[in-house]
């Protein structure tokens, strides 16, 4: 186990490497000067130069990656242009709003797609099985940022149960697990909750309907086991791979979460990205983008892991 845990740290390396090359290269390659967000329209020549030479743009590309992977390397993901404040400060900042965000909608979507896609697998062709199977396609293929609308406007404008927007009667810097600041997670939470919940239920009940029909199940019921001892087996070879997937549906919510984020106004990752993209603060984007690849590529080292550990067979 541990041999095997060694490697994919290993592995790991060159991808993060990877990821910062593509992140670094993706920002600069788009068209327009990062410069113009803060500028003045009657800004000096001098002014604009100093400027580049404050925020290294007077490099080349290959010296500006060397300098921007150093600091990064060091926990100095750069200052943003638009608002003079630390890219680390920012980012974590919104990291921890969206993960904590994402943490909720991804178990809402793990519990009810294996629920879904358990029912679905156990009673394979019947109504159960139609109607779990038409849940979970509703929930792949829902427009999300539409479907956070519709709730907005049932729950919040209309029948006033829930806050429409925002992370709290104080904001996310005064954040506490009480029932007051969590109300206003609900919205965007279940919102977010029904991609995944529609995958890992389609996954779970392919995989369910598959090892119901190996012959070790026969043989286990054949041998007088109870249904309950039959259900353990199949939800221990099931894991690994609902895992896997649960794994990947949380890091794209942390990176794909912008739309939601918008909607209903949270202070997240998604509202950061939204708001570099349009002041064009390249500081601000790449630290963002950075740090997002790599909880995602972080995050897939713990689920390999984990499901060497629920599955031996795996580190052969």
């Amino acid at each position: 186990m541990l041999g095997y845990s060694l490697r994919r740290i290993i592995y790991t390396a060159p991808v993060l490497f990877g990821v910062s090359v593509v992140c670094f290269a993706l920002v600069h390659i788009s068209p327009g000067d990062p410069l113009i967000s803060i500028l003045p329209a009657d800004a000096s020549v001098e002014l604009q130069d100093r400027l580049r030479v404050l925020y290294g743009f007077d490099r080349s590309y290959p010296e500006q990656f060397i300098l921007w992977l150093g600091r990064a390397l060091q926990g100095d993901l750069g200052t943003s242009i638009a608002t003079g404040r630390p890219v680390t400060t920012e980012v974590m900042r919104a990291v921890g709003n969206t993960l904590m965000l994402a943490s909720v909608a991804t178990v809402i979507g793990f519990v009810l797609g294996c629920f879904f896609g358990f029912v679905a697998g156990y009673f394979s062709n019947s109504p159960l099985d139609k109607a779990a199977s038409a849940a979970a396609v509703f929930g792949v293929s829902v427009p999300h940022y539409w479907l956070g609308m519709v709730l907005v406007i049932i729950f919040s404008a209309q029948l006033g149960w829930l806050p429409a927007a925002g992370a709290g009667p104080g904001g996310s810097s005064q954040w506490k697990f009480d029932l007051e600041h969590l109300s206003y997670m609900v919205l965007p939470a279940i919102t977010m909750s029904v991609i995944p919940m529609g995958i890992i239920a389609r996954t779970v009940r392919a995989l369910v309907a598959e090892i119901l029909a190996q012959e070790f199940v026969i043989g286990l019921r054949a041998r007088g086991l109870s249904e309950f001892g039959v259900f353990m087996h199949v939800v221990k070879n099931a894991a690994p791979t609902a895992l896997a997937v649960m794994g990947v549906q949380l890091g794209y919510l942390l990176g794909g979460s912008i739309l939601i984020e918008t909607v209903f106004s949270w202070p997240g990752t998604g509202m950061l990205l939204n708001s570099a993209i349009f002041q064009r603060d390249l500081p601000l984007l790449q630290g963002t983008i950075l740090v997002l690849a790599l909880f995602f590529v972080v995050l897939n080292l713990v689920v390999d892991i984990m499901q060497s550990a629920l599955d031996p067979r795996i580190k052969r």
